[in-house]
């Protein structure tokens, strides 16, 4: 069986996300989405919402589990689920330098578990979480943010404001 890792942040969940998704999916036959949670870090969305977002967007595929880990690399995440692969996806130049160290460091740690890199078409290239959250509030934000975010993550932002 071909179990596979994608992490993130997910705060919140977008559509470049769910393409990452859809495509690990069709790759393997497991695909772990992984919630990473940094006890330093400043969350928009609770771990809670960020899993029941992602749940909720997600649930079409029988072969994916929505899970969170803290405080561990994702490398050793990876081992103790039993994946042989890391997804990650690739945006930009910056993106390409950032992975290929942490591809060359999870080599390091765990020379068994392989990374793939996967590049999402150029119209959602460009959609981050950050992104997105910096898009929230002027006057229209509304009509701007709904193209970038599945449904679930859009009423939760209407929600909020």
């Amino acid at each position: 069986m071909r179990r596979a890792v994608y992490a993130g942040s997910f705060d919140p969940v977008t559509k470049g996300h769910l393409w990452m998704i859809e495509h690990g999916v069709k790759l393997f036959d497991e695909m772990i989405v992984a919630i990473g949670e940094n006890p330093d870090k400043r969350y928009t969305f609770s771990v809670e919402d960020r899993v029941a977002m992602l749940r909720e967007t997600t649930n079409q595929w029988p072969n994916l589990r929505v899970e969170t880990f803290e405080n561990r690399f994702l490398v050793d995440y990876a081992r103790e689920q039993g994946a042989q692969f890391i997804l990650r996806g690739i945006r930009e130049a910056a993106d390409y330098e950032f992975e290929r160290k942490m591809r060359y460091v999870n080599a390091d740690l765990a020379p068994h578990i392989d990374t793939v890199f996967l590049m999402p078409p150029r119209e959602i290239a460009e959609i981050s979480s950050t992104m997105v959250k910096g898009l929230v509030g002027p006057t229209g934000w509304e009509n701007v943010v709904k193209q970038y975010v599945p449904d679930p993550v859009f009423l939760r932002l209407l929600a909020g404001r």
